[in-house]
C-alpha cells in the first residue's frame, strides 16, 4: 500500500461544484452540448481551458467529448495513463513538478497517480522535480480531473506542473516515453483581461500559430499554458499527430462582461 498522501481538492466549491451530483449533472450538460466533427480520427491529446466551469466549461466540453468518443470508441476497455500538463500559477520553481501523491481526490472520488511512471521520470531526468507545495493550491490540473472522471472509465494520472523550464527540452525528453496506452491533456486558458475584440485578435493569432505548428508564434502569444502547449506541439510533430480546433470563445460569451475577458479554446490532436 502506498504511503504517499492523497492530494485533496483545493478549489472544489469555487471553480466547480463541491457536491458530486451537481458536478456530474453540470459536466454531463457540457458534454451533451458539445459536438464532435465528422471524420475526426483517434484522439491522442487535447487542450482544454481551466477557468471556473461557468466560464470555460462549455468550451472544455468539446475537448472531452472528442476524447470520449474518439479515444474510446474502438478501445472501450483500455486502461489509460493521462499525462496532465499545466502552468504553475501560485509558486515559482525550476523544471516540471510531478507532485508527491498517490491519488488526486475530487468530489467524484479518487483518481490514482501513476506512481511508477512518476518515479521513473524523476530518476530519468533533472527536468523533473517533486514540489508538492506547488501542487497543493493549484487549480489548473485539478479542474480537468472531474471531466476525465466523466469521460474515461479507467485511467491513471501523471500530473505535470510547469515552472521555469524550456518546453522544447521537456518535449524532447518525454516524446519517446509516450506509448499507445498514454494520452496527453494540456490545461491552458488564452489571453487574460483584455476587451472582447482585442482578446479575440490575440487568441486567434495564437490559435493560428498552433494550427500552423509555429512554436515561436505560440511562445510570443498570450496563454498561461504556452509552455505545456509547446511541449505537446513537439511531441505531436514527432508522432505525426494533427491539431483540430474544436471550439473557441471567451468569458464574454459565457458568464462575464465584455470589458475584461479571458479566452478559451478546445483542441484535439489526432493520429
Amino acid at each position: 500500500m502506498s504511503e504517499l498522501p492523497v492530494r485533496p481538492p483545493a478549489v472544489a466549491g469555487q471553480f466547480y461544484p463541491g457536491a458530486a451530483d451537481t458536478l456530474r449533472k453540470m459536466i454531463r450538460g457540457y458534454l451533451d452540448e458539445a459536438t464532435v466533427p465528422e471524420g475526426l480520427g483517434p484522439v491522442r491529446a487535447i487542450i482544454a481551458p481551466h477557468a471556473g466551469y461557468i466560464y470555460s466549461g462549455p468550451t472544455a466540453g468539446y475537448a472531452f467529448n472528442a476524447l470520449k468518443t474518439k479515444a474510446l470508441v474502438a478501445l472501450p476497455q483500455k486502461s489509460w495513463t493521462v499525462f496532465l500538463l499545466g502552468p504553475a500559477h501560485r509558486a515559482y520553481f525550476r523544471g516540471v513538478a510531478l507532485g508527491n501523491h498517490s491519488a488526486f481526490r475530487t468530489p467524484l472520488g479518487n483518481v490514482p497517480i501513476a506512481v511508477d511512471r512518476v518515479a521513473e521520470m524523476l530518476a530519468r531526468s533533472p527536468l523533473y522535480t517533486s514540489a508538492p507545495e506547488a501542487h497543493a493550491p493549484e487549480h489548473c490540473l485539478e479542474v480537468q480531473v472531474p471531466f476525465l472522471q466523466m469521460t474515461l472509465p479507467d485511467f491513471r494520472l501523471v500530473p505535470m506542473l510547469f515552472g521555469d523550464v524550456d518546453p522544447r527540452e521537456v518535449s524532447a525528453e518525454l516524446v519517446d516515453h509516450i506509448g499507445e496506452d498514454d494520452l496527453i491533456l494540456v490545461s491552458s486558458d488564452l489571453s487574460h483581461f483584455y476587451p472582447y475584440a482585442r482578446a479575440q485578435q490575440l487568441d486567434h493569432a495564437l490559435l493560428e500559430a498552433l494550427m500552423a505548428d509555429d512554436e515561436m508564434g505560440v511562445l510570443r502569444g498570450e496563454a498561461c499554458g504556452r509552455a505545456p502547449i509547446v511541449t505537446l506541439m513537439g511531441i505531436a510533430r514527432r508522432k505525426g499527430w494533427k491539431p483540430h480546433l474544436l471550439d473557441y470563445r471567451n468569458s464574454g460569451d459565457t458568464a462575464g462582461d465584455k470589458w475584461q475577458v479571458v479566452g478559451y479554446a478546445s483542441v484535439a490532436y489526432t493520429g
